[in-house]
């Protein structure tokens, strides 16, 4: 069995700290660090198993708990599980996530196989959980036993990183210490949102969160880490995604197809805090008055995606061709109508009124070359246009695997994000329900399968 599977078994050690020269009496007693002792962890513990397309997850007992093998790695007790799409959807639907979790758009058919979003059977899924810290690694770490924290897992490949079991295995990078005012439900809805939100408007759109309670500048961090360091597959989105000086700054507009999603919530929430003017487009039967009136997320303005290009028409006529940034969190279709309605800043107002009538997307004169030249940018979580982009604009994919390869970046995030959530200027999204019992993930995955969980967050109740 792997080595990682083994019983965790840590002995008491303490270490004396180096003495300085004594300026008082002899008599004085030097100061000794003791390490912090783990809880008591059991050998085995319960995990959900997915054996097979189409299947349900299994309730699997008698599982080892998994072992830390990293010197940033802390071990921590599951005790609420935030549920999200991905999870229903790679087994049922066998979509090519590679999108999602930060590849680049290569292909234009669903994959049939399980060689990104599932890369083995039996396998763990579940990205993001809130609990305790049971174990920290021998050497200082920013953490501490008994920590209440929120584990972000982007990191797919690595089962011990799974939410869906009793005990899981975090890089204390990739760890947000929860402020006393959540919960633990509260704490397990935001984490994979937060990390898209925050690094689709930082690297894909450039914006700079410094002002922010010294928030994270992604755009000119990356361009300080060594390339070699950053993942092939995001580098190019990493290092030459957005120029300079098209950076989005205070008073620019972007637009948000599939407004109330999680994903959205936590980018409309950054995104006003940088400064921006967000538009939403929603079913608005669903969620108009939810989102009209919201104290958090309410934005400067609220579209009906019911009718796609009527959609397409407000934003232009409202906006007259400042719209230059778009965040999709809904797929390929949803994408294709919001290109329709950015305007690359070589496109005059009028132009841009007239393009794309017939419901095809606009087709903006060739860029340019001029220095100066904004392009228009369109950043899909789950899915970009078929079509390649027209001249004039950018799409991106949101580099999500940067958060657990790059530790300098996972690590200003969740600090950033601590600090955000201590001073209350992000708030969790809602939670629609809590399930009770890790045996309840299955149940919790079909009501979102059915469409019965939109707008907030279905969360699972492991432990008290």
């Amino acid at each position: 069995m792997p080595s990682f599977l083994h019983r965790l078994s840590f002995q008491k050690s303490s270490r004396k700290s180096q003495e300085a020269p004594s300026t008082t009496s002899p008599s004085s007693t030097p100061e000794v660090q003791v390490e912090p002792l783990p809880l008591p962890t059991p050998e085995t513990q319960t995990v959900l198993l997915l054996h097979g397309a189409r299947q349900q997850y299994q309730v699997t007992e008698n599982y080892p708990v998994p072992q830390l093998t990293g010197e940033h790695e802390v071990l921590v007790r599951a005790q609420a599980i935030g549920l999200n799409p991905i999870d229903w959807k790679a087994p049922w639907v066998h979509l090519d996530l590679r999108t999602f979790l930060g590849r680049q758009h290569d292909t234009d058919k669903p994959r049939r196989d399980f060689n990104f979003a599932i890369p083995e059977l039996p396998y763990i899924s579940g990205r993001e959980l809130a609990g305790e810290v049971v174990q920290i690694p021998r050497h200082e770490s920013r953490l501490k036993v008994k920590d209440r924290v929120l584990v972000i897992s982007t990191d797919y490949r690595d089962l011990r990183k799974a939410a869906y079991q009793q005990y899981v295995v975090a890089f204390d990078y990739n760890t947000v210490r929860l402020p006393p005012t959540l919960s633990p439900e509260e704490g397990s809805t935001l984490g994979v949102a937060f990390v898209a939100a925050a690094l689709a408007l930082g690297v894909c759109m450039g914006v700079d969160f410094s002002s922010v309670l010294d928030g994270p500048n992604l755009h000119s961090l990356l361009r300080k880490v060594a390339p070699e360091l950053i993942p092939e597959d995001v580098r190019q989105e990493c290092v030459d995604g957005i120029r300079d000086h098209e950076r989005a700054t205070t008073g620019d507009w972007l637009a948000i197809w599939g407004g109330s999603s999680t994903s959205a919530n936590l980018t409309i929430q950054l995104a006003k805090l940088a400064g921006l003017k967000t538009i939403a487009i929603v079913d608005k039967a669903k969620h108009g008055v939810r989102l009209a009136n919201h104290r958090v997320i309410r934005t400067d303005l609220l579209v009906d995606s019911h009718d796609p290009q009527r959609a397409v028409d407000i934003i232009r006529g409202n906006l007259q061709g400042k719209l230059r940034f778009g965040i999709d969190t809904r797929g390929r279709e949803s994408a294709t109508s919001l290109l329709q309605a950015l305007s690359p800043g070589n496109l005059s107002p009028s132009s841009s009124s007239k393009a794309g009538t017939d419901g095809t997307p606009p087709s903006p004169p060739a860029t340019p070359h001029d220095s100066t030249q904004l392009s228009a940018h369109l950043i899909g979580l789950t899915g970009l246009p078929k079509q390649s982009a027209p001249e004039g604009t950018l799409f991106h994919t949101v580099p999500i695997k940067l958060f657990h390869e790059v530790p300098a970046v996972g690590r200003v995030m969740v600090e950033w994000l601590e600090r955000l959530l201590e001073k209350g200027l992000v708030s969790p999204p809602e939670i629609i329900d809590v399930e009770q019992g890790l045996e309840s993930v299955n149940k919790g995955l079909d009501r979102m399968r059915k469409g019965e969980i939109s707008g907030g967050k279905l969360v699972v109740r492991v432990a008290a």
